[in-house]
């Protein structure tokens, strides 16, 4: 077997291989019919400071290659996951990674300060694409200024490994990179969905309560392809890649594209195995091709 760990800042991975969050819960959900000793970290469902109860149904929609989603954050709070959620999954032998959301930089910065006192929560992933309360409900991620603010407060609280999650809704997201960046991002993790929209023609109104949703699946793979490609040479931090990886092809992809790691998410929805057998897959590939680590393959299609 070849050397599949790596590294994201002072994280380390067993393999490159997480999930997306909001797409795996827990990851306790999930015991009974995948192994997660063998996923190399769960990065769990947003989590905000306070409990959300999310948007309105229907928040969820299928298009013919891809899955619209409108939930909004539902969950019920960082004290919640630390009194009722972080006892049964610290011991669990993988990385978890906490996915922190908010609706200005202080409460970004209070959920992160939550989740470093958690011992075995060694990092956490910013989701950016939240809408920024203060500017008409922009999305943080949006402005090099509003993805900085968030970052410049949650590097001041939090000490252990930050991934930046980047929305792709912007014109340049290697300039986005580049300012979380010069803050102190550790790592950036991207894409996240694009945004998108059904129509029911019968009823001839939006399918989604709030009209438009977060498009994921294989139909964003080759534009979330071409940001990690871009900003794997904007940046000197590790980049996460994710985006309609359905399979381990994709994955590799990516990793060629320059992703130390990759994230599955709508793929957990049709195989809840699917990230283990991406393990393999890339493993499988690396014997055939003769390279004894992972570490050989990452970003080797910008040298050929």
């Amino acid at each position: 077997m070849s050397q599949l760990t790596t590294n994201i800042g002072a994280l380390t991975l067993k393999n490159p291989v997480m999930t997306a969050s909001g797409t795996f819960g827990y990851g306790i959900e999930f015991e009974d019919l995948v192994d997660l000793t063998g996923i190399g970290g769960i990065i769990v469902k947003g989590t905000t400071l306070e409990p959300r109860q999310g948007n309105p149904y229907p928040r969820m929609a299928e298009t013919a290659h891809g899955m619209l989603n409108c939930v909004g954050l539902q969950n019920k709070g960082a004290d919640y996951f630390c009194r009722n959620i972080y006892p049964k999954i610290k011991d669990i032998d993988t990385q978890f990674i906490v996915n922190v959301s908010g609706s200005s930089p202080e409460t970004y910065a209070e959920c992160a300060a939550m989740m470093a006192e958690l011992e075995r929560i060694k990092g956490i992933e910013l989701n950016i694409s939240c809408p920024n309360v203060r500017q008409g409900g922009m999305a943080f991620g949006t402005s090099c200024s509003g993805a900085s603010s968030v970052v410049k407060a949650v590097r001041a609280v939090y000490p252990n490994t930050l991934i930046v999650k980047l929305s792709p809704n912007v014109t340049d997201i290697a300039e986005i990179a580049r300012a979380v960046e010069a803050e102190g991002a550790d790592s950036v993790s991207l894409i996240n969905t694009l945004m998108g929209m059904a129509i029911d023609v019968e009823r001839q109104r939006p399918v989604l309560s709030i009209n438009t949703g977060g498009l994921s699946g294989p139909a964003v793979k080759p534009v979330a392809l071409r940001m990690v490609w871009q900003v794997f040479e904007a940046v000197k931090i590790p980049v996460v890649g994710l985006g309609g990886i359905m399979n381990a092809t994709d994955a590799i992809e990516f990793l060629l594209a320059g992703a130390r790691a990759v994230e599955i998410g709508t793929a957990n929805f049709i195989d809840p195995a699917v990230t283990v057998k991406v393990v393999k897959g890339i493993n499988d590939y690396l014997d055939r091709h003769g390279y004894d680590r992972v570490e050989n393959i990452i970003g080797l299609a910008h040298k050929q």
